[in-house]
């Protein structure tokens, strides 16, 4: 899909160069200045061409989106100085035997020298503008589907892996039954786990929660893989957020959880996990950072396949609003995920 997408772009680059330019240069006589006057002829094909491709490597669209007006009215002014300034060239004079006819000539002449380039520019700037807005509203609907196809998979794995709700909480409640005076552990574990499969089940259907649930959730999770633990691993988990209601997608630090405990765990050697997420002026970010204890090469195997699920998810969603920097360094496995929430 993105192949086809740079194809697009190269085609609508291709057909400014090959036939648009050359048609509205052949529409406003342009021949006539080459032979005339061709440094300026040549000067003007330039700037066509100059400012089209600034345009259109700018992304004006992209920051139309992010509101940044002021970039958009200094990158607009400084095409309009521009094609003014051609408007100024001082063309080759040409004299008559009755002063007043070449001075009538020149006042003319230049009429029609400034007529023609601004219609030039115009068109060669409007063209560049509308194929941009053009190929940004393509992109966006690319994404959209992309997006909605990442969720329908998403939700059609969570389909393929579940029993009945209603005969899994039943019969959740009805363990749980059990277990109420027998351990105050077992059942406050148990409580967790509940929350937990519910958060899962409810949450498919939606397309953000708060990231308080997710706190809540991720706190959950944390604390039922601490089970199992011993003394030789300690978890560091911490969060900081100004927003409680803001909202995110569900479960999108999964992942990088699951590889965690999955891979930074110990039950011999001393070992530490740090997971950290801060939410603050509408930045969301979220690291983990591990010691490899367990299999090098299932980490390098199948993690990055995860991680590049994740990442498409990711791309859906926020496109160029986010990052995720993965890394393995003298032993350790490092996570930074940043978000910039809309």
């Amino acid at each position: 899909m993105k192949l086809f997408e740079k194809r697009i772009g190269l085609l609508i680059d291709l057909f400014y160069c090959l036939v648009f330019t050359p048609l509205i240069l052949f529409l406003g006589q342009t021949y006539y200045w080459v032979s005339y006057c061709p440094e300026f002829a040549y000067l003007l094909v330039a700037w066509l061409y100059v400012s089209f491709f600034i345009i259109r490597c700018c992304n004006i669209p992209k920051l139309f989106v992010g509101k940044r007006y002021v970039i958009i009215a200094i990158i607009l002014s400084a095409f309009i100085i521009g094609s003014y300034l051609l408007t100024l060239y001082h063309l080759p004079e040409v004299t008559f035997n009755a002063s007043s006819l070449t001075a009538l000539y020149d006042r003319i002449q230049e009429s029609n020298r400034s007529h023609i380039v601004w219609l030039m520019c115009s068109l060669s700037i409007g063209y560049a503008l509308s194929m941009s807005f053009i190929q940004e509203l393509y992109h966006q609907l690319i994404l959209k589907k992309e997006f909605e196809y990442q969720k329908n998979n998403a939700e059609l794995a969570v389909y393929k892996a579940q029993i009945n709700p209603h005969f899994l909480f039943n019969t959740l409640n009805s363990i749980y039954s059990l277990i109420i005076g027998t351990s105050e552990k077992a059942e406050n574990a148990f409580i967790k786990f509940i929350d937990i499969v519910k958060y899962t089940y409810t949450s498919v259907d939606r397309e953000t929660v708060s990231i308080r649930e997710e706190i809540t959730y991720i706190d959950n999770y944390i604390e039922l893989q601490s089970l199992r633990l011993n003394s030789h691993t300690k978890v560091d988990w911490k969060y900081e957020i100004d927003n409680e209601e803001a909202r995110i997608p569900p479960m999108i630090m999964l992942t990088f959880l699951e590889n965690v405990f999955k891979y930074g765990i110990s039950s011999k050697k001393d070992c530490r996990i740090d997971i950290s997420l801060t939410l603050l002026n509408g930045v969301l970010e979220f690291k983990t950072k591990n010691r490899i204890m367990k299999s090098a090469d299932a980490l390098r195997r199948d993690a990055p396949v995860g991680i590049e699920n994740c990442r498409a998810r990711l791309n859906c969603l926020f496109h160029d609003r986010y990052s995720l920097d993965v890394s393995e360094d003298s032993g350790f496995f490092t996570v930074n995920l940043k978000i910039q929430l809309s």
